[in-house]
């Protein structure tokens, strides 16, 4: 067997691994990166590509969020990968609904959020994309960007090896892990600190650790069009009233609970099925849509159609499209806290950090996440 030295080792090349190895190799640390798969094919690509600061909470977790939009310009500026500043709409077509984004809007600069109450009438500023047809008012905000998920990982792998020395092992599972060594099936490797960034895989390494953490996995459904004809953009990503019971941004809106028990009363299958509604725009021109929330410690893995039937619902109650034919529908699987927290950052044992537990904002904070982590800023657990 091999044996080969690094000072860093990072396991796992979805979007939290990639992150970890971009911090660490930025401060001139030589990481070896170990992916199991072929290319990250999981969690980290099975997203809307949406870096989204207005849905995390105010102070830390948005501050988190704004310095990971900050890193996705800087990586899209080196390697060319889609980055768009669409911006987002949070859209109301109920008084409810209106009621909270008024509220949101009124404390909004006190907690460090920019963004704006549109009218009706000015909607087509923004967008054409949506059914102005009962619309009250709408939610701008200018901080949201649209990277595409599919591409981003394999060309942040590319750009860590070719230009920040970072060695990437791709296929390789690590099969044991014995400080200061790591061992996969070829390769013996010496190294001086590890970070696991397994994602959703609580078995494989630290399964007692993992399984007395409080991690439950979620599976989402989401569905893309193909493309839309004539070059017909989206513009801003696009939410409307039940994303607002489902980001905690706005748990601090007195004005959410009413709004929740009216959910709860006349749309209990989305409440059941956590679904709300964003989409999103690629580069190719396709439309992404989804989604949907079940929790437990596995999956069956058929998806369901009546799940996918009831998303579609609603977008037809706000979106007008050119083209909405489903050319792929998929589901992801990602861990998530049961204790209301936002990250799960422990070492079960010297010189190695579990780095997991971003539930469904791995595209928008992992960067931030990464960053005080590597620079001693983080509190662990």
């Amino acid at each position: 067997m091999q044996q080969q030295q690094a000072d860093v080792a990072v396991i796992g090349a979805g979007i939290v691994g990639l992150a970890m190895s971009y911090h660490l190799a930025s401060t001139g640390r030589k990481v070896v990166l170990f992916e199991r798969n072929s290319k990250a094919i999981s969690a980290s690509i099975r997203n809307f590509g949406l870096v989204w600061p207005i849905g995390q909470t105010a102070g830390k977790m948005h501050d988190r969020a704004m310095r990971s939009r900050r890193t996705w310009k800087d990586l899209a500026a080196a390697t060319g990968l889609q980055c768009q500043e669409t911006g987002s709409l949070h859209l109301a077509y109920e008084n409810d609904e209106l009621a909270v984004l008024e509220e949101f809007v009124q404390a909004a600069p006190g907690n460090g959020y920019s963004c704006e109450l549109i009218a009706p009438s000015q909607i087509g500023k923004y967008t054409s994309a949506i059914k102005t047809n009962g619309l009250k008012g709408a939610l701008w905000s200018a901080s949201e960007m649209t990277v595409n998920p599919r591409q981003a990982s394999a060309a942040i792998a590319k750009h860590l090896e070719e230009h920040l020395n970072v060695t990437v092992r791709f296929g390789t599972a690590v099969n044991g892990i014995s400080m200061p060594y790591i061992e996969t099936k070829d390769e013996r490797w010496k190294v001086d600190e590890v970070f696991v960034c397994s994602g959703a895989d609580f078995e494989t390494l630290y399964p007692a650790e993992f399984a007395a953490a409080p991690l439950k996995k979620c599976k989402l459904q989401m569905m893309r069009t193909i493309p839309q004809p004539g070059n017909w953009q989206l513009g801003p990503a696009l939410c409307a009233g039940l994303t607002l019971g489902h980001y905690a941004a706005f748990e601090s809106c007195k004005t959410l609970e009413p709004l929740k028990q009216r959910f709860a009363q006349e749309m209990p299958d989305y409440v059941k099925w956590g679904i709300h509604l964003l989409i999103s725009q690629n580069g190719a021109g396709e439309l992404t849509i989804g989604d949907s929330h079940e929790y437990g410690p596995d999956f069956e893995p058929f998806d369901k159609a009546f799940i996918n039937d009831l998303i579609l619902q609603y977008m037809h109650t706000f979106l007008q499209a050119p083209e909405y034919t489903i050319q792929e529908q998929w589901h992801g699987i990602y861990p998530k806290l049961t204790n209301g927290k936002t990250d799960l950052v422990f070492s079960p044992e010297k010189n190695v950090t579990i780095v997991n537990g971003l539930g469904g904002a791995g595209m928008t904070l992992s960067f931030g996440l990464a960053e005080e982590v590597v620079g001693g800023m983080h509190t662990f657990a």
